[in-house]
């Protein structure tokens, strides 16, 4: 017998109650679904729930019980509003909060996603909302028909580094990421569909049961082969978070750090993301 004992991982029952205030978390014969909420709502940006993102992938990644994974948000929205106060630090200390809260969180964020899984994923883009990254980047995303996807970070003055830009680039190509990124434009679900950001369109209360019928194919091949075959199609987001992640959102928080000014307030998310609400593409034509 070995002289030393595996360390024991958390347990799902353990790990769930961890993470209530800001994921449902359920698992079914290996599949694992992450509904992420504020509240039991639509998420509402914050510090908190931006770092317990990376925290929960991390820890679902390290569970052996844990074969699929799907992501998704709560409600009729995915994104589209902040925590009244869950920016408060960003105005208390800029450097800290710069580093600390956005640029260490935040890179951990998407590379554990891209890294730290070992398992399929199935992101669900259940409504509209920015920060659409999260969905966009797992193996396969289905997307709400009412949703549209859009980033905001330009429109509050925010350089678009923390990897909304290598999604984007990466799915959309060089030319319409840039679009995208500049214009704020909000694409509609068809279009993300015709144009290889999401897989499939569906009614909302479809999506759910549509991404538990693809993990119950995934599930019916040997362990060993979806978990391998996840690696040979992830990797394309590999290189990409490897060649852009770090320089964007160093170039982001420098941003913000050399402006010195607070960019997340709840009143001026609402007023930028006003034009989506209304079914505008942009806001200002």
């Amino acid at each position: 017998m070995s002289l030393q004992e595996f360390i024991a991982t958390p347990s799902f029952e353990e790990y769930r109650e961890r993470f209530k205030d800001f994921f449902v978390l359920e698992r079914t014969d290996g599949v694992i679904v992450a509904r992420a909420h504020t509240l039991g709502g639509p998420v509402q940006l914050s510090v908190e729930n931006h770092r317990a993102l990376g925290q929960m992938l991390k820890v679902i990644g390290a569970d052996p019980e844990n074969e699929v994974l799907i992501l998704t948000g709560t409600g009729d929205e995915f994104m589209m509003d902040s925590d009244p106060e869950g920016f408060a630090l960003e105005d208390a200390d800029m450097p800290y909060w710069a580093y600390e809260y956005a640029y260490k969180d935040g890179r951990i964020n998407v590379s554990s996603l891209i890294n730290d899984l070992e398992i399929p994923t199935i992101g669900i883009m259940n409504g509209s909302g920015f920060h659409s990254e999260i969905v966009l980047m797992c193996d396969i995303t289905l997307c709400a028909d009412d949703a549209t996807l859009f980033d905001l970070h330009f429109d509050i003055s925010s350089v678009p580094g923390d990897g909304i830009h290598s999604c984007f680039q990466e799915l959309l190509g060089v030319k319409r990421a840039a679009y995208a990124l500049l214009t704020g434009e909000a694409i509609t679900a068809q279009r993300a569909l015709e144009w290889g950001m999401v897989n499939e369109v569906l009614p909302r209360e479809e999506l759910l049961a549509r991404a538990r019928t693809i993990a119950a194919h995934i599930m019916s091949r040997p362990r060993i082969t979806r978990r391998l075959t996840t690696q040979v199609v992830r990797r394309p987001w590999r290189k990409r978070i490897t060649d852009d992640l770090d320089g964007g959102f160093g170039i982001q928080m420098f941003g913000h750090v050399a402006k010195q000014r607070s960019l997340h307030g709840r009143g001026h998310i609402a007023d930028t993301v006003a034009y989506v609400r209304k079914g505008r593409k942009n806001n200002f034509d």
